[in-house]
C-alpha cells in the first residue's frame, strides 16, 4: 500500500513486547485521566486511536503537560529550572525506566512513557526540545524576528508533533516527520495569538520584534488588565495570523500520510486549532481583551467532520 491509502491497517504493537502488567496498565489511567482533564483541545482528537495508541499518546501528552506546568508554574525561576533539568534526565534514561517499567508505581506517567516508546517508535529525544522552548519561556527568551520564533515554535509544538508521530507510526515516516513539524509550528503560532493578553500579563512577548516595531504596537497591559489599544494592533495580529494559515496549509499535507483513524485524529484536533485561527482572523482586535476559544459543541462537530471525512 502507497503512503497515501485511507485503508492502511493499524500498526500493531510488536510481537516480542510483553503483555501490559497492572503497574503498567494503571499508569496508563493515570495518563489519560491527565489527558481528560487537562487537554481540552488534543483530547477531542485523541479519543478517535485505537486503545494502544490513545494510550501512547496519553503518556506523551502527560510528560508535556509536566513539563509545560512546570515553566507556566508559580515557583521561583531557579527552581523552575531545576524543575526542568531534572526532567531532562529522567526522558533521557527512559530506556532504564522501559527496562524497570512493570515494578515501578512511584512516577506513573514514566512508567506509561517508557511502556509506550517499547511499542511505537516514539522519538523520546524531541522531549529535550519541549524542555528547551520552556527553559526559554523561563528566562523571558524575546524573539527578533520571525524565524527566531519559527525556531521556538519547532521546540515547544514541533517536537509535540513528531513525538506523536511516532505513536501513529506512518509507513513513510521521513516524508512525515517535517510536515508534523510543519503542522505543530501552526498550532503554536495560533496558541501566540490566542494567549497575546495572558502571556504579556505574565511578562512574556512572543511576537517578533521587528513586527512589533512596524506596526507600531508594544503589547503593554492597560489598567484593566487588557492590551493597550494601538492603530496597529488589529492589523498586527491579522498580520501573523495570515502566516499562520501558510504553515496550516502546509502542514495538513501530513494527514494523507497517516492511517483513517490517526489522520481522524489529527484533523480533529488541528482542525479545532484552525477554526481558532479563522475566529481571530475575523476579529483580531478581540485578543487584546479575551482569551479567544470554541465552545465545546463547535469542538464536537470540528472532530465528527473530521471522522467523516479525514480534513480540518
Amino acid at each position: 500500500m502507497t503512503a497515501g491509502d485511507s485503508n492502511r491497517a493499524e500498526s500493531p504493537a510488536p510481537a516480542s513486547k510483553p503483555a501490559s502488567t497492572p503497574t503498567v496498565v494503571r499508569a496508563y489511567a493515570v495518563c489519560e485521566a491527565i489527558t481528560r482533564q487537562e487537554a481540552r483541545n488534543f483530547s477531542y482528537g485523541i479519543r478517535l486511536l485505537p486503545a494502544a495508541k490513545r494510550r501512547a499518546l496519553s503518556a506523551v501528552y502527560a510528560m508535556a503537560r509536566r513539563i509545560d506546568d512546570i515553566g507556566d508554574g508559580d515557583l521561583p525561576d531557579e527552581d523552575k529550572l531545576r524543575g526542568l533539568a531534572t526532567v531532562r534526565a529522567q526522558v533521557r534514561q527512559i530506556g532504564a525506566y522501559e527496562r524497570l517499567a512493570h515494578g515501578r508505581a512511584d512516577d506513573p506517567v514514566l512508567t506509561a512513557l517508557a511502556d509506550a516508546a517499547g511499542r511505537f517508535p516514539i522519538p523520546v529525544a524531541a522531549f529535550d526540545e519541549l524542555v528547551d522552548g520552556c527553559e526559554a519561556d523561563v528566562r523571558g527568551h524575546q524573539y527578533k524576528t520571525f524565524d527566531d520564533l519559527v525556531g521556538y515554535a519547532r521546540s515547544v509544538a514541533g517536537s509535540v508533533g513528531r513525538l506523536s508521530l511516532g505513536v501513529f507510526d506512518p509507513p513513510d515516516q521521513a516524508r512525515a516527520a517535517p510536515l508534523a513539524d510543519t503542522l505543530g509550528v501552526a498550532l503554536q503560532l495560533t496558541n501566540i495569538l490566542r494567549d497575546l493578553r495572558e502571556d504579556r500579563q505574565r511578562g512574556r512577548i512572543y511576537l517578533p520584534e521587528e513586527d512589533l516595531e512596524r506596526f507600531g504596537c508594544s503589547l503593554e497591559v492597560d489598567a484593566g488588565g487588557a492590551l493597550a489599544g494601538s492603530p496597529g494592533f488589529a492589523d498586527l495580529v491579522r498580520f501573523e495570523a495570515e502566516r499562520a494559515e501558510t504553515w496550516y496549509a502546509r502542514g495538513l499535507g501530513l494527514l494523507p500520510l497517516l492511517d483513517r483513524r490517526s489522520r481522524a485524529c489529527t484533523a480533529a484536533m488541528a482542525g479545532i486549532y484552525h477554526r481558532l485561527l479563522g475566529r481571530i482572523l475575523t476579529d483580531p482586535d478581540a485578543t487584546r481583551h479575551t482569551r479567544l476559544s470554541l465552545p465545546g459543541r463547535e469542538k464536537a462537530a470540528v472532530a465528527a467532520r473530521a471522522i467523516l471525512r479525514g480534513t480540518a
